[in-house]
């Protein structure tokens, strides 16, 4: 088993044959390290056809679209990369930094399409994921065929982040920040168990959704770096996520690509109702909500998933 991370430090993308070998086995995929924006980033990929890239949200890596991988790579080339100081992708802070904000992650995305040659794609993304794709298309909705999101933080929550029936339910983000969190949660592979097990629970609708594949996220976060590289994301976003918890963020221009949310009804963390907003931010959107899950549609429900996200790319074409 992979020792404890102490202080989030890594090897900073050496030892990529140990890492390819890590890899919780998927038939049909590859595994490959791309340059791109300067790091390494590990991309997960299978199929042929059009492109679409899948990006993954917390707490997860590339391997939470298992399920939809196979289902999907039959019509689409399919890449799933670990984003910035996730999953095997390369960590280039030396512990906690305030750095790795939305903007860095579309600068990596479009850093990884170009190595890839992908003048135009198709992006797919959740939570973290949605963050990323939102800047991406604001400035480069050319290279987008189509914006595919699952539960998706975006302008239009405001102020109900932070709302008194609510606050109790990101918590995380709060712990997330904190010098010492990666520290405590690396004390003992069993203390990251509990933590990561009451998350997957807590926010699928089946708590026992991710029963089968726990151990494999056990192994993905006491993977040196991993969890201080996660929990960075959200000392980036902290200032981001208060002006937008206040109220006080600042406009931004309609989303004009076409674009589709598949959100899951239980999610009790990005709340179903909050897509009540959606035409105010994205001028051509449609808006399915997936009655039998919760925060992770893609896991839960990936036939449903995969059933929509084909239908969405094909009839764009």
């Amino acid at each position: 088993r992979p020792p404890p991370i102490g202080s989030g430090r890594q090897d900073n993308g050496q030892g990529k044959g140990n890492a390819m070998a890590d890899q919780p086995s998927v038939e049909g995929v590859a595994h490959s390290f791309i340059r791109a924006n300067g790091i390494e980033i590990h991309v997960a990929r299978a199929g042929a056809g059009e492109p679409l890239i899948l990006l993954h949200g917390w707490p997860e890596f590339w391997y939470v679209y298992h399920k939809l991988i196979p289902l999907l790579s039959p019509h689409f080339d399919v890449i799933v990369p670990d984003l910035r100081g996730f999953g095997q992708t390369e960590k280039p802070y030396d512990g906690p930094t305030d750095e790795m904000t939305p903007a860095v992650l579309a600068d990596d995305l479009e850093g990884l399409a170009d190595a890839l040659g992908l003048a135009r794609f198709g992006l797919i993304s959740h939570d973290v994921g949605a963050m990323v794709a939102q800047p991406f298309a604001y400035t480069r909705a050319d290279r987008l065929s189509g914006l595919f999101f699952f539960n998706c933080p975006y302008p239009g929550i405001g102020p109900r982040w932070m709302a008194p029936d609510h606050v109790r339910e990101i918590w995380y983000q709060t712990f997330h920040q904190q010098p010492w969190a990666a520290d405590l949660l690396a004390t003992s592979r069993e203390a990251c168990r509990i933590y990561f097990r009451g998350m997957l629970q807590h926010w699928s609708h089946d708590p026992a959704a991710f029963d089968a594949d726990l151990e494999h996220w056990v192994d993905n976060f006491m993977a040196p770096g991993n969890l201080q590289g996660g929990f960075n994301y959200y000392l980036s976003v902290a200032r981001q996520r208060l002006a937008i918890a206040r109220g006080e963020a600042p406009p931004v221009p309609k989303i004009e690509v076409r674009t589709h949310f598949l959100w899951g009804r239980h999610d009790p963390v990005i709340k179903a109702e909050w897509a009540n907003n959606v035409g105010d931010y994205f001028s051509n959107a449609t808006v399915e909500f997936a009655e039998d899950a919760g925060h992770f549609v893609h896991y839960e429900a990936p036939d449903l998933a995969a059933d929509r996200i084909t239908a969405f790319f094909e009839a764009g074409n």
